[in-house]
């Protein structure tokens, strides 16, 4: 499977996983046009995006559902995300609360395994692609890190991971004291520290790509998060472009 990460931080988010002729978007956060310009950019023909998966209503992950609309491309999340988002009653709506196929009778077929995730949304996810041979796990928002979503993840192949801010530069910043509480709860974002505790479990020196994102950009610096998750993993024996490889988007 080819993954490309399209769009990431506090202004929009959006992943793209392909598999031959099967194809979906994990999160929409880009404007309608400026959608088709980076999927287009990219390589990508908007026509052969088989589905939409959002992981909550928050507007950097569904700012463009009008470019789902114009292309016909159904949409899929949680119920209370799909209420959220008023897209039909969440009920008889694209649900997506159990492993969901696409193209399932051909060889390139996808599917989509959702988890839970920890954020101040309606009814928030987290994505696992899979086909026979190749995993990817997609991790947006969310304030912790549970076995539950250890258990998800495993053994994927590549790790789309939120790596958000560093805990002092948030209690140290400017932000209002409200703010700093939402971002350092346990539903608000993940911060360097634990996105390298949870890569700790995860990575197996098979190999495996990280993408670092969502990063905040008062809050965060690529080359301490960097620093941060390499030192947890070489705490495991773990060497960047050794056995693994990372790189920050």
């Amino acid at each position: 499977m080819n993954v490309k990460v399209l769009a990431s931080g506090s202004d929009a988010n959006c992943v793209y996983v392909g598999n031959g002729e099967t194809a979906v978007l994990i999160d929409l956060g880009l404007a309608k046009t400026k959608a088709e310009k980076i999927l287009v950019a990219n390589g990508i023909d908007p026509t052969k995006i088989t589905a939409v998966l959002i992981s909550h209503e928050h507007q950097d992950h569904c700012r463009g559902l009008a470019f789902a609309d114009k292309y016909k491309i159904p949409v899929f999340a949680s119920e209370g995300t799909l209420k959220a988002l008023k897209r039909g009653d969440g009920i008889d709506g694209n649900v997506i609360n159990c492993p969901t196929g696409f193209n399932v009778f051909e060889d390139d077929f996808i599917f989509v395994h959702p988890f839970k995730v920890h954020h101040d949304a309606a009814e928030p996810l987290g994505y696992a692609i899979t086909n026979k041979v190749f995993k990817v796990s997609v991790l947006m928002d969310t304030g912790k890190v549970t076995d539950d979503m250890i258990q998800a993840m495993s053994f994927s192949d590549v790790y789309v991971f939120e790596c958000n801010h560093d805990e002092e530069m948030v209690k140290e910043g400017d932000y209002p004291d409200v703010t700093k509480s939402r971002i350092l709860c346990d539903v608000g974002h993940l911060s360097n520290d634990a996105a390298a505790a949870a890569l700790a479990k995860l990575i197996r020196g098979k190999g495996e790509q990280v993408y670092l994102t969502h990063m905040s950009s008062n809050n965060n610096m690529p080359a301490l998060a960097l620093a941060t998750v390499k030192r947890a993993l070489k705490a495991k024996g773990f060497i960047a472009g050794q056995h693994y490889h990372i790189g920050v988007v």
